[in-house]
């Protein structure tokens, strides 16, 4: 009897560390997951280009099904009307901001969207309703540059707002950098042009070629980068300078004073060191650049809409470590 305990007990140690190890073993097999924050338009080259620079560097990414909030109204993916501006831009309401602001990801289905992901990707796209902004604005009120979003605004503040507070790791390119900004309470510049105008600075489109009259594509603009060499981003780009990055933008984070952010890039205009990056150091890794590698590595692939260009913009080498570097982020 006492042997048969005894081996009863070896069986069951047996079959435990046999659990153990295969769980282990499961583990260390487990397939990376690393997502692009839900948008409509995956055949948009802001989507399209991410996807192929993270195949480059061996990761297959999908886009994330949308994030919706209880307590914002929806007709179908879009939000309800009477949740948008009332000049019928298609921005969310101030209301609907401040409910957003209020109550960010309680009440959304944010947690089961996120489920075994292990990095999230934000990607370029429209401009993001000042009705976010920590201290709301209105509109910029420019009509040839209406391009809002309601629906991905809410979904990209639930998602963004989410890792955050759930350490998952974050990368944001153009207005990812914006939205990490707007949920970490920076303040924004809406339109450049403007901006530099109205203090008297020169302001010749550095950060986004001006479109030509008939022109059916506008081509990124190559600007130089400084990078801080504390920073996260510096590590793993292993630099303090990038030459020639894609840039295509008009509006920019103006401010992060007050914020857990810090700036750990910048482009000189007309004196004024315009912000190129930001990170959250309070997180594993939370970093967002203004301007678009991605692209980059695309138009030297000679896949981009325009790649005929590829030798005016940084190299495939320079923009490739970003992307293997939050690959290894997410690990």
């Amino acid at each position: 009897m006492k042997q048969l305990k005894i081996w009863h007990i070896a069986v069951i140690f047996v079959i435990l560390c046999g659990a153990c190890s295969k769980t282990s073993r499961d583990d260390n097999h487990k397939e990376l997951k690393i997502a692009i924050a839900w948008r409509e338009d995956t055949d948009n080259e802001f989507c399209t280009n991410v996807v192929e620079a993270f195949r480059q560097a061996g990761v297959n990414v999908t886009v994330l099904p949308q994030v919706k909030a209880s307590y914002i109204d929806y007709e179908g993916s879009s939000v309800s009307v009477n949740q948008l501006d009332a000049d019928g831009i298609g921005y969310l309401s101030n209301d609907a901001g401040l409910l957003v602001r209020a109550n960010s990801y309680n009440g959304s289905n944010v947690a089961e969207v996120l489920r075994d992901v292990d990095g999230v990707v934000f990607t370029g796209g429209e401009d993001i309703s000042p009705s976010l902004y920590a201290v709301q604005e209105d509109w910029h009120h420019i009509k040839s540059e209406i391009d809002y979003n309601a629906a991905r605004d809410v979904s990209d503040y639930l998602t963004m707002a989410y890792c955050l507070d759930h350490d998952i790791p974050i990368l944001g390119f153009c207005r990812g950098s914006q939205m990490l900004g707007v949920v970490s309470g920076a303040t924004m510049i809406q339109d450049l042009p403007v901006w530099f105008a109205s203090h008297n600075l020169d302001y010749n489109y550095e950060h986004r070629r001006e479109k030509s009259e008939g022109e059916t594509y506008r081509d990124y603009t190559p600007h130089d980068v400084k990078l801080a060499g504390d920073s996260h981003l510096a590590k793993m780009f292993g630099t303090t300078t990038l030459t020639a990055v894609p840039s295509w933008h008009h509006q920019a984070i103006l401010s992060v004073d007050g914020t857990p952010l810090s700036v750990t890039a910048t482009t000189s205009v007309s004196g004024i060191e315009t912000i190129e990056g930001i990170e959250r150091k309070d997180k594993r890794c939370a970093v967002a650049v203004q301007f678009h590698p991605e692209a980059a590595i695309v138009k030297h692939l000679g896949k981009g809409v325009n790649n005929a260009n590829a030798s005016q913009f940084m190299s495939y080498e320079t923009a490739m470590p970003l992307f293997r570097s939050f690959i290894e982020c997410c690990k």
